[in-house]
């Protein structure tokens, strides 16, 4: 059964809507974006967050302290990485961390994307995007379907073609922001009806 993963989360109502329907996980924004979340904010709301859902914490070339600092203070489970950072870096996390932490290494597809330089990379899971928090899907061509890593896919994902991409991908996770907001915020009737499409 695929995994499922709303992110940007930025308010307790947005809590509120997890709990009620159980995504397995869930991502607080700490790089720059709309939905960016100071440390505060995201540990007032993974105190409310069902134990259940993994806390994922989204970042873009930030310092190892401030994402082994937010493992250790319970924040985040889960760090997943947008940007240039290297297999020595991922490995460091990995060191510093016990390997409890988590790693999804973010991928930005392209024509030149090479998948076969990631087979090895040391983060748990890669995710195939087109983009930081574009919310546009990718030439989904581009996926091999012998990808030996287990991937979350993410990039424009909605109720219309989210189908389509379980059945033709098989990915381990989707990974869902922008199609589950009306005017900017999470939208209750989106991630209920996500849901139930994938369930």
């Amino acid at each position: 059964m695929v995994k499922i993963k709303i992110c940007g989360l930025r308010r307790l109502e947005d809590i509120k809507i997890v709990n009620k329907y159980k995504p397995d996980y869930v991502g607080f924004v700490f790089a720059e974006s709309k939905r960016k979340v100071s440390h505060s904010l995201a540990a007032d709301l993974k105190n409310y967050l069902d134990s259940d859902i993994v806390s994922v914490g989204v970042f873009v070339d930030a310092p190892k302290d401030e994402i082994i600092n937010l493992f250790n203070d319970k924040i985040i489970e889960v760090a997943q990485l947008h940007g240039n950072e290297s297999e020595e870096f991922i490995q460091e996390l990995k060191e510093k961390t016990d390997n409890n932490l988590k790693i999804i290494k973010a991928i930005e597809m392209s024509k030149d994307t090479n998948l076969n330089d990631y087979e090895r990379s040391q983060a748990d899971f890669l995710l195939l995007d087109s983009g930081k928090g574009s919310g546009k899907t990718f030439d989904w061509r581009l996926i091999r379907k012998n990808l030996k890593k287990e991937f979350f896919l993410a990039g424009g994902l909605n109720s219309s073609n989210i189908k389509e991409a379980i059945l033709e991908f098989d990915p381990y996770a989707v990974d869902l922001s922008s199609g589950l907001e009306t005017d900017g915020f999470k939208d209750e009737n989106k991630i209920k009806e996500i849901m139930e499409v994938i369930n």
